[in-house]
């Protein structure tokens, strides 16, 4: 396969995931709402509609190639703004059933390669 043709469908693949996302936390907030660390002013619900808006535009600008390199950044820093909220998620199903807490536990490391995947789009865009 042709190089270029695999780095776009990488970044579409990305696009597609934080699209994805991104309107869930319109779709189905209440999930989100209970992970917004305590410790940000106003209410959770203000959080998740923010985030989410966040996603859907991260997912525009990897989507479009003219604004691919700013997008990758973008979702790398997406990626690490929102892993407070995800070990919030990790300590709250600790008492949970062994698939939620495999569920919870496991997105933690998994933010890892999400961040190198976005800083590879970012970089390899043209």
């Amino acid at each position: 396969m042709d190089p270029a043709r695999s780095r776009s469908r990488s970044a579409l693949a990305l696009a597609a995931l934080l699209g994805a996302a991104g309107v869930t936390h319109f779709a189905k907030p209440a999930p989100y709402d209970s992970i917004v660390p305590r410790s940000l002013p106003g209410k959770p619900r203000t959080w998740t509609y923010a985030s989410g808006v966040a996603e859907l535009a991260v997912a525009a600008a990897v989507a479009v190639p003219k604004t691919r390199r700013l997008g990758g950044l973008a979702a790398a820093c997406l990626f690490t703004a929102v892993f407070p909220a995800n070990v919030r998620m990790a300590l709250d199903h600790r008492h949970r059933g062994p698939r939620a807490k495999a569920i919870a536990w496991g997105r933690l490391p998994l933010q890892l390669p999400l961040i190198a995947w976005a800083l590879r789009i970012g970089r390899s865009a043209v």
